[in-house]
């Protein structure tokens, strides 16, 4: 834990808390001394005035606890929760470079629990460590000190309570720490099933299956809860056993003090201090029971997030970057890929190159490795042996602003994000003017409904999209992509929900556009139609480049291509 709060959390905060921490304790360890001499040198003899100065003593005394105990809060929570905001920054800063393979590794709902659960947990601990887990054993020593000096004799109670309360509540730490392990697990269960039942709703709706995703929610939401009741079920046991311990130590100290008493060999106020004392140090070992009962879930809690800052990414960063050249071209030499863990290349043996103006279409059956082609080139992944150029420069040795720079892709599932059209369409280029938003929406053939929505550029966007058709949002997803100034376009099988009409107007307009035409416009397509007025066309085959030429040459010459037309026509596509 302490390892990812390292360079996290402000010191200067956590030094702030522990002075407070350490006034109000001196301050709470006073208190009683202040009663004893009230009750032994005022309220015995009758002296009013002496109650009267100690009383204000105290007043002053409980003054400094308060504003010590506010100090310690303030500062405590702002130490924790400045700690939970930087640990979420930079997890989610993390998530963002992650690679896909990294992406495979970490579930969704993993990943989600870990950046709010988990972050919590250690947050939590945190303010508890700066405010209790520190104080209970200075208070603890203090307040052993000073039972000490009130009686010496009676202090030999404490040999028969501490190591009670000790072995109990170890009793209860055995049972309720696996316990509280268990539980990020199972929030993970959780997640997971309830991302899946909202991401697939109309799947489960299609298939009739509610009540089996309900059943299934409902066994991971009740083996959750059950396991919750048990753990805090086991540690309320705490409370009642605590409670036990000091009534039974009072009880010790009352019989004991008097005789005490009665022998004058001590007073009342000695007395009263004493059984203050008493309480406290048992209270300090009931807080530290109860910090290290809640370490533990936290320490796996920060053990799940530093997995995370621990991944370290198959794609190396560059330190120093080669300038990039500005010349659009695109080049796959002897590109060989395999997917991590995997004995059989995804990819084998890919040559092409492309330049500024050009088109190249990439097509093949399902499978055969299209879109892992193409995430080559923003480096999603990276080649195992070849080399991917962008701009005549290998990819490898351009930092990922470059590469992000002067790459603007269409991903097979149109993704919107919640606010309006204005602000998706700038999401690659922020100071994007009107203009270039509606010639981005009026090659993307969707500048036409966007006028009609009420507001139109600042028409509302909801989360992913979903008040708008499968069609719109592939639409508007092509837009954002042309808003963005970059070397190459990719648009990976984006034009699949669109007809065929709508299909060949939008590649007719990226076509006549001068600014696309002084890129390389890469389009991986399913249809024969949206491929073949490509310049280059890649046939690919399980991986293996069967196919390079334009419509006309393959059609004459490729088997697969042939193949894939004949299909096509026999389907009326």
């Amino acid at each position: 834990m302490l390892k990812i709060a390292r360079g996290r959390i402000n010191l200067w905060q956590v030094l702030g808390a522990l002075l407070f921490m350490t006034l109000q304790v001196i301050a709470t360890l006073y208190l009683p001394n202040i009663t004893s001499d009230i009750v032994n040198n005022g309220i015995s003899t009758g002296n009013t005035n002496y109650i009267m100065h100690a009383g204000v003593r105290m007043v002053i005394v409980s003054f400094i606890a308060i504003i010590a105990a506010l100090g310690n809060v303030l500062m405590a929570s702002q130490a924790s929760q400045g700690l939970g905001r930087k640990l979420r920054s930079d997890l989610f800063r993390k998530i963002l470079y992650f690679t896909n393979d990294e992406f495979d590794k970490f579930d969704t709902s993993s990943l989600t629990t870990r950046t709010t659960n988990d972050v919590i947990q250690v947050q939590n601990v945190m303010i508890m460590m700066l405010r209790m887990m520190i104080m209970a054993p200075i208070m603890l020593i203090g307040a052993s000190f000073m039972a000490y000096q009130k009686n010496a004799a009676m202090t030999k109670i404490f040999l028969i309570s501490i190591p009670v309360l000790i072995v109990l509540v170890g009793l209860v730490m055995y049972f309720a720490v696996p316990l509280f392990k268990a539980m990020q697990k199972k929030i993970d269960r959780l997640n997971l099933i309830f991302r899946e039942g909202l991401t697939g709703v109309r799947v489960i709706r299609a298939f009739r299956q509610d009540k089996f995703e309900q059943d299934r929610f409902k066994d991971a939401n009740a083996d959750y809860t059950n396991n919750a009741i048990k753990v805090f079920t086991i540690v309320a046991l705490m409370f009642p056993i605590v409670t036990l311990v000091m009534s039974g130590t009072n009880i010790g100290i009352t019989w004991l003090g008097a005789q005490y008493i009665a022998d004058q060999s001590m007073q009342v106020g000695n007395l009263i201090a004493f059984m203050t004392y008493a309480m406290q140090i048992l209270m300090s070992f009931m807080i530290l029971s109860l910090v290290f009962v809640f370490v533990p879930r936290a320490s796996a809690s920060a053990a799940r997030i530093q997995e995370v800052f621990a991944a370290e990414s198959q794609i190396d960063t560059i330190d120093k970057p080669i300038k990039i050249k500005d010349e659009p071209s695109l080049s796959f030499s002897d590109v060989n890929f395999r997917y991590h863990g995997a004995e059989k290349l995804a990819l084998s043996n890919l040559n092409f190159s492309i330049k500024a103006g050009q088109t190249l279409a990439i097509i093949g059956g399902t499978g055969s490795g299209k879109s892992t082609l193409i995430n080559m080139i923003p480096r999603f992944f990276d080649a195992e042996t070849g080399v991917v150029s962008l701009n005549g420069t290998d990819v490898k040795a351009l930092s990922n602003e470059d590469i992000n720079h002067n790459v603007s892709m269409v991903p097979q599932k149109a993704i919107l994000f919640k606010g309006n059209i204005r602000n998706n369409m700038t999401y690659g280029k922020e100071d994007a003017t009107d203009d270039e938003i509606w010639n981005a929406l009026k090659i993307a053939q969707a500048d036409e409904f966007v006028k009609e929505l009420d507001g139109q550029l600042d028409a509302k966007v909801e989360q992913g999209g979903e008040n708008f058709s499968g069609g719109q949002r592939q639409r508007l997803a092509i837009a954002r992509a042309l808003v963005k100034d970059a070397s190459i376009y990719i648009f990976d099988d984006s034009f699949s929900a669109l007809d065929f009409k709508t299909d060949l107007n939008l590649r007719t307009a990226l076509k006549n556009d001068k600014r696309i035409n002084q890129s390389v416009v890469v389009i991986v397509g399913q249809r024969i139609s949206t491929v073949a007025d490509a310049d280059q066309i890649v046939v690919l085959d399980d991986g293996k480049m069967v196919g390079l030429g334009t419509h006309e040459e393959l059609k004459e010459n490729n088997e697969t291509y042939q193949e894939i037309i004949d299909s096509q026509l026999r389907e009326g596509k």
